[in-house]
């Protein structure tokens, strides 16, 4: 058996789709499964689509997620590099290539040049409309002699380059995992594949590309289907084995809509700045479409290598459930250690103005105490700046009324005289004082269970529960823990 050899071939329009790393994802899973080779090409042939610096975050994204590639388009020291035998992998440096099979396909009859202006298309189609026929090239160029064409090339009239279908035939392709597909050449449309601009459309580049770097199979969005017959022709035309197709179904939303920038995040760099992290991102992604051996949901990008086959990718839309990828994503935030969940939480806590470049420096150790203390609670790192809201200031705000009757418990004055009492025995409180510290209460005070510590922790955050109570009180620290009392007995306690 021939080496796999698979493609990921994005257009450099912008941010990565989330839809795009899917299918980034399957075609590297499926690459590393078989031992195989991952390339990454960039399709830049339609020039007023192209965003400067897009090819850079496509890179940075792929990274970002643990997707790595052997061959293609790499950034080294802020500079856009290609390797590989099979170069250039960036489509706009591949023109002569390009041209050079244009060529063959007119000579053998397989295409002809067009001459048709924009307006005489747009009235073409127009008519089509209105009679219920399916918008498509009519083929008025189509039995043009190919001498006559030249001279009017000459000439300098302006043209284009379509592909010349046969009438009535069927074409035939099997996809691993929609099956055999036939498609009658009469629904389809005679191809532009090279515009006026001297570049080539998608689907002759595709094909002489994924020829030419020896690519073993197709893994793209199933919006690609329809197009599958004509490249399946080219490939026939200029006399080459055709590879394997894989038409991976469509990301949706809950409404079983294509997900798009109206309904919310949609890109790699929308999840990231969110406060995904790429393991959690990654394992749900690779769900919507694909069903591993098992029921175990979480899987690592090795468990998910050793699984991977086409045999269980749906066919149908899978549905992206934010619930779902934010449970999936908690999971990978309680499974990292405190300091890495606070790395990353850091610019988040600076952005929102709790912390200060130096408390980075000065108090690393109760920033870390502080994140850890809500990292059980988290979905995203970005939540953190919600969760981490009762440490500062000092006024508390009863959540509801039941937070209000347990302040005024009898026991309640009692209670809040010995901490001060505990306090003042110390200047700062360490681990060791907090840990014992509701011990000493309860045996000075003779005040237990929830009597203890709800009016507690009423009193410190205004919710009846949370956290660790001795995180809390290590975390606000003695001077917090004093105002916050007053501030309770003030205007709370009757």
């Amino acid at each position: 058996m021939e080496q796999v050899r698979v493609r990921f071939a994005p257009s450099p329009t912008g941010y990565l789709h989330i839809g795009g790393l899917r299918t980034a994802l399957y075609n590297y899973l499926f690459a590393r499964h078989n031992d195989g080779k991952f390339i990454l090409r960039i399709e830049d042939t339609d020039r007023t689509r192209f965003v400067e610096g897009a090819i850079e975050n496509l890179i940075n994204s792929l990274e970002w997620a643990g997707i790595d590639y052997d061959e293609g388009v790499f950034v080294e020291n802020g500079e856009v590099v290609q390797k590989g035998e099979y170069g250039p992998y960036i489509q706009s440096e591949r023109l002569d290539i390009y041209r050079k099979y244009v060529d063959e396909l007119i000579e053998k009859g397989y295409a002809y040049y067009c001459f048709c202006s924009k307006e005489r298309l747009d009235n073409v189609r127009e008519e089509q409309k209105i009679k219920g026929l399916i918008p498509r090239y009519d083929g008025f160029c189509r039995n043009i002699d190919i001498e006559e064409a030249k001279k009017r090339i000459a000439n300098g009239e302006e043209y284009v380059v379509r592909l010349k279908l046969p009438h009535d035939r069927d074409i035939k392709f099997h996809d691993l995992v929609r099956g055999d597909i036939v498609i009658n050449t009469n629904d389809l449309d005679d191809q532009v594949l090279l515009k006026s601009d001297g570049f080539p459309t998608y689907h002759l580049a595709v094909v002489v590309d994924d020829h030419l770097m020896n690519i073993t199979h197709i893994i793209r969005g199933e919006e690609w289907l329809p197009s599958t017959p004509k490249h399946v022709y080219l490939y026939e035309a200029f006399g080459w084995e055709k590879p394997d197709y894989v038409h991976l179904p469509t990301v949706l939303n809950k409404d079983r809509k294509k997900l798009s920038k109206r309904q919310g995040d949609v890109s790699v760099e929308d999840f990231r700045a969110s406060g995904y992290l790429s393991e959690g991102l990654v394992n749900y992604l690779a769900l919507v479409g694909w069903s591993p051996e098992g029921t175990e949901e979480i899987l690592s990008m090795e468990e998910m290598i050793k699984q991977f086959s086409f045999d269980r990718v749906a066919k149908t839309g899978g549905i992206f459930d934010k619930d779902k990828l934010d449970w999936v994503n908690g999971h990978y935030i309680r499974s990292f250690s405190p300091e890495d969940i606070t790395d990353l939480a850091i610019p988040y806590l600076k952005e929102a103005g709790f912390i200060t470049d130096e408390d980075v420096k000065e108090r690393y150790d109760w920033i870390v105490a502080m994140v850890s203390t809500v990292q059980e609670s988290l979905s995203t790192t970005k939540e953190v700046v919600e969760k981490v809201e009762m440490f500062f200031g000092d006024e508390v705000k009863p959540e509801n009324d039941e937070v209000v009757e347990v302040l005024n418990g009898e026991q309640v004055p009692t209670l809040f005289q010995a901490i001060r009492e505990e306090l003042q025995e110390v200047d700062e409180l360490d681990e060791e004082f907090c840990k014992g510290l509701m011990k000493r209460i309860q045996k000075k005070t003779g005040i237990k269970g929830k009597n203890l510590y709800m009016p507690v922790r009423s009193a410190l955050t205004g919710n009846l529960h949370g956290p660790e109570l001795v995180n809390i009180i290590y975390v606000l620290g003695k001077q917090n823990i004093l105002k916050r009392i007053e501030y309770v007995e003030n205007n709370y306690i009757k």
